[in-house]
């Protein structure tokens, strides 16, 4: 099952240009092919290849044709090592419910919600990334159970209804970085749980974490700088 709910937040206008929203589900089906993320054998996903049209698209010809960086085409490092270890700790989420931010593909949503999580939350900005979400929930959830629903929208900075918070690979950019650490530190000083996966990117604020797994997992050359990054999964604490 995947409910839309875009109220909360700032919702991202539809995209303009030649792509229509819309019609996102057939442009996803056109542009990917069904594999499994090499360390998460166990889900089954629409990605695209490693060096697809798509990605090596400059931003200006992305916008030109109306489409989003499409991160949800990718199985990123962080994402991976998250969805890792909440398969091999299905006790991390077991009946509680669960938001996955900047979902992209959903790889988190889903492992979260094979781990057992009560409910889950997909939630991102990008109006592509709902679809590529269905498509991928239809490959691992055959009889449509899955209690997951996007959420599109900038969650950032508001109060969210879950008892954990998932993210991976979102320190990537300074400017994300700086608008994420202080949403974190309330999320946590509140009670929320906030779990990060991350290979190692620039942004990442190491005093506020608590690291909890680590593991190597196979990536594209077209995408990192090296063909396995060390993932970590680290716990959020926040300011000491």
């Amino acid at each position: 099952m995947i409910d839309d709910d875009s109220r909360a937040g700032t919702e991202t206008p539809a995209a303009t240009g030649r792509l229509d929203p819309r019609r996102a589900e057939a442009f996803i089906l056109a542009n990917t092919s069904v594999s499994s993320p090499p360390h998460v054998p166990e889900i089954r996903l629409r990605l695209a290849s490693e060096a697809h049209e798509i990605w090596l698209k400059s931003e200006a010809e992305l916008e030109a044709i109306g489409l989003p960086p499409p991160f949800w085409a990718f199985a990123w490092a962080g994402g991976q090592g998250l969805a890792r270890f909440l398969l091999d700790h299905p006790e991390r989420v077991r009946g509680r419910t669960v938001l996955d931010f900047a979902s992209g593909s959903g790889l988190v949503a889903i492992a979260a919600a094979v781990a057992g999580a009560k409910a889950v939350t997909a939630a991102d900005i990008d109006p592509f990334a709902q679809a590529a979400l269905a498509s991928n929930l239809a490959l691992n959830f055959e009889d449509g159970t899955a209690k997951v629903r996007f959420l599109r929208g900038d969650l950032v900075g508001h109060q969210v209804e879950a008892d954990l918070v998932l993210a991976g690979d979102v320190f990537y950019d300074r400017g994300m970085a700086e608008r994420l650490v202080p949403w974190f530190d309330r999320l946590a000083a509140g009670g929320t749980g906030v779990l990060v996966g991350d290979p190692g990117r620039a942004y990442l604020p190491h005093g506020r974490l608590d690291r909890l797994a680590e593991y190597s997992v196979p990536v594209s050359r077209a995408l990192e700088d090296q063909e396995i990054k060390r993932v970590a999964v680290w716990r959020w604490i926040g300011q000491a």
